[in-house]
């Protein structure tokens, strides 16, 4: 199989990574930006665009992202236990595809992360009831005076917040080719004990 190039390597969580670092030197806002896939009760899907905020090596890789665990992607997740997400970038014309399972990142992980937030973010973590009805922006505004004064500068973190793992079933690197004539290699396994198995896909 002709992998080589962008797309040499034995281990795509590496070479994830190194794509995004590529990224981070030619996007202009947000490298790491992800559109996250997760459906409803209903099997209505939902896409929102979330950061990515790691991407984990070894056999138990994933990729880490953040959020309220009461959010509707937070709901959908847990009922669910699965998603997907597309990291697309215009100036490498790449992006990565992953579809997985899904668990909670909590204790000590998300708390470090969670405390390297600006106070503002960390305090709009406690005041937004992520994805419910809002009456306004000044109603946010006040909670977030009202936490402020009662959380202080060192806010803990929510035990309503913190940290997905995507642990991939499949992952996609796909290279924009000249003619349309796209590059795709799929990496497929069922279990992170199993041997990746890697295919060239048509364009």
């Amino acid at each position: 199989m002709d992998r080589t190039g962008i797309f040499a390597g034995d281990d795509p969580f590496a070479l994830a990574r190194r794509w995004l670092d590529e990224a981070t030197v030619t996007e202009t806002n947000d490298p790491n930006a992800i559109a996250l896939a997760t459906v409803d009760a209903e099997g209505l899907p939902n896409v929102r665009m979330v950061l990515l905020k790691e991407i984990a090596p070894g056999p138990d890789g994933a990729f880490v992202f953040y959020t309220n665990y009461g959010s509707a992607k937070g709901r959908e997740i847990a009922a669910a236990g699965k998603a997907a997400f597309v990291m697309h970038w215009k100036s490498l014309r790449r992006q990565i595809r992953v579809r997985g399972l899904v668990t909670r990142e909590e204790g000590e992980a998300a708390d470090a992360y969670y405390a390297s937030r600006s106070l503002t973010s960390r305090l709009g973590a406690w005041a937004s009831r992520q994805s419910e009805p809002l009456a306004s922006r000044g109603t946010l505004m006040a909670e977030v005076a009202k936490l402020s004064a009662l959380k202080g500068p060192n806010p803990s973190r929510p035990t309503f917040w913190g940290g997905f793992r995507i642990r991939p079933q499949e992952i996609e690197f796909w290279a924009d080719g000249a003619f349309r004539l796209h590059d795709r290699f799929r990496w497929r396994r069922d279990a992170p004990d199993q041997t990746w198995k890697i295919d060239r896909l048509n364009p």
